[in-house]
């Protein structure tokens, strides 16, 4: 039963880089700096799939995601079809190089910050000097030439070379690893793009966001992995009474059944908000002692905001939480165990996710469909 309203991670080796042939990088340089009149040699890097197809749900970027060169890109509010190409050719470099899924969505971010996607020219002195491109790279900082960081195919894939040469990249936050391939004046702006990034890979990619972050071919991920979109499993469980049902109209999550001690994940990177005993109806802050129904209270609780504003809350733990206030986590990182303090009628994990940055009722939404959209459905197989 839910409230009433009121560390070990697996290891991943290094990446050994596979060279792009020069026929191919120079055909890709063509997206971006011949004009939307060229035509495009790329059907190798892709399939010509469908683009107006609806995704399917269960799909973790199996088969050729869709080349630059295609007929046609997907349609999107905030991004249009030369941008979407910038981001195919992204993609492409990637899984020719033999990045992961994680590295896609990491450089999609981190292209939508430094240019929205489109390979800006010379912008002046006032825009950092002599940055370029899609990732504002620096041809007095070693990037190459201007004319070589204006090739969608070469800035990408000087992005990538970079990245997986800092240790541990994948189960880093994505704003932490983009900076430490951009050196930004501004390191904390990359990781509100990646929901953005998330919905491109994923339509670019057959869903390859969902796929496990570390593997070079796509596939879903199992209960203890974390995808490419960033997020993992709090806990492998049943689910049990659901969101807002019809006869617990103010149920705001759903709740886990799963073992008393069971160790709670982090379903994304993200920093505390709260970690607290959640006083009763009667206002008392015991939680340190089995709940019941109709106390009222998540008992001993967590929230963590992730990029893009969303909000994750883990209620009734059977301890204090393993987290403070203010405390950065990465998805996967042990942040309690599960019990049944405040308002509960057994062991379980009630799990909530809000929108918007809002903690109370009113941003809170289904997790199950929004988990599964992310490739870990709650309940899903180990």
């Amino acid at each position: 039963m839910g409230p009433d309203p009121a560390p070990a991670r697996r290891r991943r080796g290094r990446l050994r880089l596979v060279p792009l042939t020069v026929s191919v990088t120079v055909a890709l340089a063509l997206l971006c700096c011949v004009g939307g009149a060229a035509a495009f040699m790329l059907t190798s890097l892709g399939g010509a799939k469908d683009p107006t197809m609806t995704l399917a749900g269960d799909a973790c970027g199996q088969g050729a995601p869709l080349a630059p060169d295609a007929a046609a890109m997907p349609r999107m509010e905030t991004f249009g079809p030369s941008q979407l190409r910038n981001a195919a050719v992204i993609i492409a470099v990637g899984r020719q190089l033999r990045v992961p899924p994680r590295g896609w969505v990491i450089a999609v971010a981190t292209a939508i910050q430094e240019s929205r996607l489109s390979n800006l020219p010379y912008l002046g002195a006032g825009n950092d000097h002599d940055s370029l491109g899609l990732f504002q790279q620096r041809p007095s900082q070693g990037w190459g030439t201007p004319a070589q960081v204006r090739d969608p195919a070469y800035a990408a894939r000087k992005f990538y070379e970079r990245l997986v040469r800092v240790k541990g990249w994948e189960s880093l936050p994505l704003t932490d690893a983009a900076q430490r391939v951009q050196r930004s004046a501004f390191p904390n702006a990359y990781a509100k793009h990646e929901p953005a990034a998330t919905d491109i890979v994923n339509r670019l990619a057959n869903g390859a966001a969902r796929a496990i972050g570390a593997a070079v071919n796509p596939r879903c991920a199992t209960a203890t992995e974390i995808t490419a979109s960033g997020w993992t499993l709090p806990v492998h469980a049943k689910v049990g009474s659901g969101f807002r049902t019809a006869d617990r109209p103010t149920h705001n999550g759903v709740d886990l059944i799963v073992d008393r001690f069971t160790e709670i994940h982090a379903a994304a990177s993200g920093r505390v908000l709260v970690a607290r005993c959640d006083p009763d109806h009667q206002g008392r802050r015991n939680c340190d002692v089995d709940g019941y129904p109709g106390k009222g209270g998540c008992g001993w609780f967590v929230d963590i905001l992730h990029a893009g504003g969303v909000i994750t809350r883990y209620c009734h733990m059977v301890q204090a939480p393993f987290v403070r206030p203010g405390q950065l986590v990465r998805a996967g990182d042990v942040i309690g165990k599960v019990g049944t303090s405040g308002n509960s009628s057994g062991p379980h994990l009630h799990f909530e996710v809000h929108l918007n940055g809002i903690r109370a009722w009113a941003g809170g939404i289904d997790p199950v469909p929004f988990m599964r959209d992310r490739g870990v459905p709650l309940g899903g197989a180990a």
